[in-house]
């Protein structure tokens, strides 16, 4: 199951944009204050035993110089108690920006990208993937499939904000 807490237009994706790409971190205590509060509406937060942040291949990191989905994941994690693991789940390549790619280009440009650093921490778990945006759903879905085979019993998506497709 996916859930967004928002539609990422108008004030939240210029919230988003800021925090994302002019570096305004100070909006991260916000964003996971929200996060929590659409955890609880929309699962039982007990049901989780991870919060895993989607990962950033390194060279994005060093352009952006944080991973978004990092702090969330560690701020949520601090209100709730559900331990985070930054490292479990890692980017084995880079991709392109996402940003101006159609669906099957998404998809076709993450696929096979991702793989779990130990099976044996993620063997039976049920695992709550934290993002900002969601878009098509390319990138989750990779993450998830490489979350299962190593044996997650249940990998959901939280994330700040949905976007819609042009109609």
């Amino acid at each position: 199951m996916a859930r967004a807490l928002g539609v990422y237009e108008g004030s939240l994706r210029e919230a988003i944009h800021r925090w994302k790409y002019e570096g305004k971190t100070a909006l991260t205590s916000f964003f996971a204050s929200r996060m929590v509060e659409g955890l609880s509406r929309y699962w039982d937060p007990e049901s989780f035993d991870l919060l895993i942040p989607v990962p950033l291949h390194p060279q994005r990191l060093r352009e952006r110089g944080f991973n978004q989905a990092l702090l969330l994941a560690k701020e949520m994690s601090h209100r709730t108690g559900i331990p985070f693991r930054k490292r479990l789940l890692r980017k084995s390549r880079p991709t392109p920006p996402q940003v101006n790619l159609s669906g099957g280009e998404r998809e076709k440009a993450v696929r096979g990208s991702f793989y779990t650093t130990r099976s044996e921490d993620v063997k039976g778990r049920s695992i709550l993937l934290v993002d900002d945006v969601y878009t098509t759903g390319a990138t989750v879905n990779e993450c998830a499939r490489a979350l299962l085979k190593a044996g997650a019993e249940r990998v959901d998506v939280l994330t700040l904000a949905h976007a819609l497709k042009n109609p």
